[in-house]
This record gives structure tokens, sequence and C-alpha cells, in this order.
């Protein structure tokens, strides 16, 4: 049994070094979920952000350094294979997330320094995650019990269907746009109109 925090991961039997600030991690979540990447735009991505060294890695490899990715981002879980619904937008729940967070640490981790050129410093992602896990209850946890069961058809209580109206804005996931989506979006709209989400 392994009782640390691992800071490389075996591909191929070798030992390949890897990013492991909470913020890489993060950062990663972002971009897997951007409309406009390809499978293989995100593999990509996922190799030269969360590897030291991807160029390094054999292409032989290359499916197994992203599936190591997976089992690092579970915390060193296989992923469960069964379908459930998505309670969790990293990028939207942040500011819901990391004030709960930062409370079970005693200190805001966004000043903890971390140098992705030399990859020192920082909060592993292990550490993030235990706490993320620790959660109790906080308006971040209303949000997903909320979220949780709508997903599941479930009728809300009185006093959740009061708070779901008055939160909806943080409680409703908010629909990425692909650019051909905006695209379409702002031909419809006509000329001289605001973009959809800000983006030109």
């Amino acid at each position: 049994m392994n009782w640390g925090l691992p800071t490389s991961v075996e591909i191929g039997g070798e030992s390949y070094e890897i990013r492991t600030d909470f913020r890489v991690i993060l950062d990663i979540f972002v971009m897997l979920s951007d409309p406009d990447l390809s499978g293989t735009d995100r593999a990509e991505g996922i190799l030269q952000m969360f590897y030291v060294s991807p160029e390094d890695i054999p292409p032989q490899h290359l499916q197994e350094a992203v599936d190591r990715f997976t089992w690092f981002q579970n915390g060193g879980q296989e992923q469960d294979k069964k379908k459930s619904p998505k309670l969790v937008d990293w990028e939207q729940d942040y500011p819901l997330i990391l004030p709960p967070i930062n409370r079970i640490f005693g200190r805001d981790i966004r000043g903890i320094p971390y140098d992705a050129e030399t990859n020192t410093g920082g909060v592993h992602w292990w550490t993030f995650l235990g706490a993320y896990n620790d959660l109790g209850d906080c308006t971040f946890a209303q949000v997903v019990r909320i979220r949780d069961k709508k997903a599941r058809g479930k009728t809300l209580e009185k006093d959740e269907r009061e708070w779901y109206r008055r939160n909806s804005n943080i409680v409703n996931m908010k629909r990425k746009l692909s650019q051909e989506e905006e695209t379409t979006i702002s031909k419809w709209l006509g000329a001289g109109k605001e973009p959809v989400n800000g983006k030109c």
C-alpha cells in the first residue's frame, strides 16, 4: 500500500513525473469541457498539461498515459463505469467550493505558491480532493443536493424549492456553447448584438 502522495505515474514500466497541484488539475477539467475540442485535442491537452515531459512518452503508450490521468484525478481509484448525472461543474462551482475548502485548510490555498516550471510547491490534488470530499453543510453542498434531486426527478421539499427559486442561477449548470453554435446564434440575433457568453 502506498500511503504517500504520488508525484509520478508508471506507464509501460517506466516512471513519468506529473504536475500534481490542484490548479493544474482544475485547468485540465476546464480544458476538457471546451465544446470546440475534439477527443484528440483533449487527449493532447492532458498529455501537455499533466506530464512534465510528455515528449518522453512513447507513442504506443499515449492512451495509457491518458488513462493514468483519469486514475490520478479520481484519487487513485479506478473510474466508476456506472453512468451518473453530472452534479459538479468545476469551472462554474469553483467560487462555491473554495471557501469551505479554505476553512478546512485554515487558509486561502490560492496563496500557496506553485511553480509549474519547476513543478514545486502548491497543494497536491489528492490533498485538495480529500478536503473536497470532507465538505460538510455549506452552500455548495446544498447546490449539489438540489441538482441531484432534480436530476433523479425527486420532489424538492418546500424549503428547498424556495432556496432553489432564490438561487437558481448557481444551481443550474450553464451550457457551454461551441464557437459554431455561438456564430449561428449571433446570425439569428443579427449584426450589432452582443455575442453570447461574452465571446466574439
